[in-house]
């Protein structure tokens, strides 16, 4: 079998992208804030900001450790904050609609979408940090290992409150808070089990 290795460059074009996402990511959750009408959901997302500017540190790490300016562009990077930009968009956009309870769902499907990039990236750093070597693999390692259980929340348990405020809205009962919450879900076979437990919840 072939020795596993990887493309330092592409790596690099990652770890932008990443630095890039976390940062986004703050904004969206700084947005998401504003329409958040659940007070259980609010206090979630307040979580997740924390989680998302210590994560911004970590990336950081990973940076140094690679010798990348942080704040160096790349055209993949600018696709990112382009994306991110426009996630925060909508949500302002859903809440001059003045229907909070419609702008709250929209901040939900905004972060899923935001959370479902920033968890794909932490897979693929998870993927490089297997087979990286030296003092490099080593930050990988660390830096996966630190930030990867609170993404997979992060995707998890907003997928499962997107999924039963839309159900609410649709006018059909809802298990608020979502399944996700009450199992401490934190892997997709959890997130998995949770969603076909939720008609016994109700």
């Amino acid at each position: 079998m072939p020795k596993s290795h990887y493309d330092s460059h592409q790596l690099d074009d990652l770890v932008l992208q990443m630095m890039e996402t976390e940062l986004g990511g703050e904004q969206v959750y700084r947005t998401a804030l504003t329409c958040a009408v659940n007070p259980d959901l609010k206090k979630e997302w307040e979580g997740y900001l924390e989680e998302t500017l210590a994560h911004q540190n970590v990336v950081r790490g990973i940076c140094d450790a690679l010798g990348l300016d942080p704040d160096a562009q790349s055209p993949t990077r600018a696709v990112v904050k382009h994306i991110g930009a426009s996630l925060v968009q909508a949500m302002q956009l859903a809440k001059k609609s003045g229907a909070p309870d419609a702008a709250q769902l929209v901040a939900c499907e905004c972060v899923v979408h935001a959370e479902t990039k920033d968890h794909a990236n932490w897979e693929l750093l998870g993927q490089v940090a297997k087979v990286a070597t030296g003092d490099v693999g080593h930050t990988l390692k660390v830096a996966h290992k630190a930030v990867e259980k609170d993404e997979d929340h992060h995707l998890y348990h907003t997928k499962g409150w997107c999924r039963e405020l839309s159900i609410q809205a649709l006018g059909m009962p809802a298990v608020l808070p979502p399944p996700e919450e009450i199992k401490k879900v934190e892997t997709a076979i959890g997130a998995s089990r949770a969603e076909q437990q939720r008609e016994t919840m109700l």
